[in-house]
C-alpha cells in the first residue's frame, strides 16, 4: 500500500511510475490525504486503475473528475 498526500501534480508522476514498475495487481493507493490534483494526476490515476491498481479513499472531486474524463 502506498499512501499519497498533499498535492499530486505532473512533476511527481514519472517517479510514481518508476515505483510501480512491474506487477500492478497487488498495489493499493490510499488517497485519503490528497488535497489537490491536477489534470495529469487524474489521468495517471485513471490509468493506474485501468492497470489493476486499487484506489482507496479517493476524494470525491477526484473520482468525479476521473469519471468525467472517461466520456
Amino acid at each position: 500500500m502506498f499512501t499519497l498526500s498533499g498535492r499530486m501534480e505532473a512533476e511527481q508522476i514519472p517517479e510514481l511510475k518508476q515505483l510501480f514498475d512491474g506487477d500492478y495487481r497487488n498495489i493499493i493507493l490510499d488517497l485519503r490525504d490528497v488535497r489537490l490534483a491536477d489534470r495529469d494526476a487524474v489521468k495517471f490515476l485513471r490509468s493506474c486503475e485501468a492497470d489493476g491498481i486499487k484506489l482507496e479513499n479517493c476524494p470525491a472531486y477526484v473520482r468525479e473528475w476521473m469519471d468525467r474524463e472517461k466520456d
